[in-house]
């Protein structure tokens, strides 16, 4: 294998004519440099210098050797420098995945923040909802992904082989119209909505309202479902029906015609940035989830 280390040697023998003056280029000693030439002519398995008295001339192989090593060397430098840059977060790209509701609230937030930080770390943002996002991380498409889980998920369940950076606790609140005979309650049981028609979420959401319920021994009537949580507080506010929502996704959209109430008992979904544990490695990566981490704290 050639070794950058060689190439360099040649080049100083090859432009100064002799192993001496390669030598005082270099800064090092004579022995040094020819047996780096010994080692380097082993790697090649053919003679690249011919000694002309005092001076070296290069064989065939070594002019072409030389007239590569310039381009190698290059590159390797811009290489390193590359990479430097990255890990002093001069440079770099995280490429983000996130639900909506997060999108809205937490991302730009910790974005802002970072790119103040960093100007030179670009992240890209595409959305999806776990565990779709979760999919991605682990099939290499995404270096970070906000997710979420409700109560009663098992830790081992999914994440497992993952860094995970709790962020926060995002509690589910009632929503009713604007005039509904609960739109005053301080705080209302799951059972005071068992006749109520129903508005529902992501799939994800959906299961986990479906169970909340059962558990208050009932089977909610849901009329509606959709993913758009502005398209969820629209029907609410248009007096079709209840929903119960994170609070995230209430603050990323102003309810209008529609109230919030405080449910009983509480339910919650743990808000997650996730990643690979060799990428937590990565500065801008450890840079994005600590932003993220602020964003979620404030």
């Amino acid at each position: 294998m050639i070794e950058a280390r060689h190439l360099r040697v040649l080049r100083a023998v090859a432009a100064t004519g002799s192993f001496s003056a390669a030598a005082r280029e270099l800064g090092c000693t004579q022995p040094a440099v020819s047996q780096q030439m010994k080692a380097l002519e082993t790697s090649t398995g053919t003679p690249l210098l011919i000694r002309t008295g005092r001076e070296m001339r290069l064989t065939q192989a070594g002019e072409a050797l030389v007239r590569h090593a310039a381009g190698i060397l290059a590159g390797l430098t811009a290489a390193e420098e590359e990479v430097a840059a990255i890990a002093g977060l001069r440079a770099g790209r995280v490429r983000l995945v996130s639900f909506p509701s997060g999108s809205s609230t937490l991302v730009p937030g910790a974005l802002a923040a970072l790119r103040a930080a960093h100007p030179g770390t670009r992240v890209s943002l595409v959305e999806a909802e776990p565990p779709r996002s979760v999919e991605m991380l682990r099939e290499g498409d995404c270096d970070v992904a906000l997710a979420f889980r409700y109560d009663g998920a098992s830790a081992a369940e999914e994440w497992e082989d993952l860094v995970v950076r709790p962020l926060l606790a995002d509690r589910l609140v009632g929503l009713v119209p604007e005039g509904h005979r609960l739109a005053e309650a301080g705080a209302v049981t799951i059972g005071e909505f068992a006749e109520e028609p129903w508005i529902a979420g992501c799939p994800r959401c959906r299961r986990q309202l479906v169970e909340v319920c059962e558990s208050a021994g009932f089977v909610p009537r849901i009329d509606f479902a959709t993913d758009d949580y502005p398209a969820v507080i629209g029907l609410v506010g248009a007096g079709l029906g209840v929903a119960v929502l994170p609070e995230l996704a209430i603050e990323s959209v102003r309810p209008r015609g529609a109230r919030t109430v405080t449910v009983e008992p509480a339910v919650q979904r743990e808000i997650v940035a996730l990643t690979l544990p060799d990428l937590a490695q990565v500065p801008a990566v450890a840079a994005t989830l600590d932003h993220l981490a602020r964003a979620a704290a404030r």
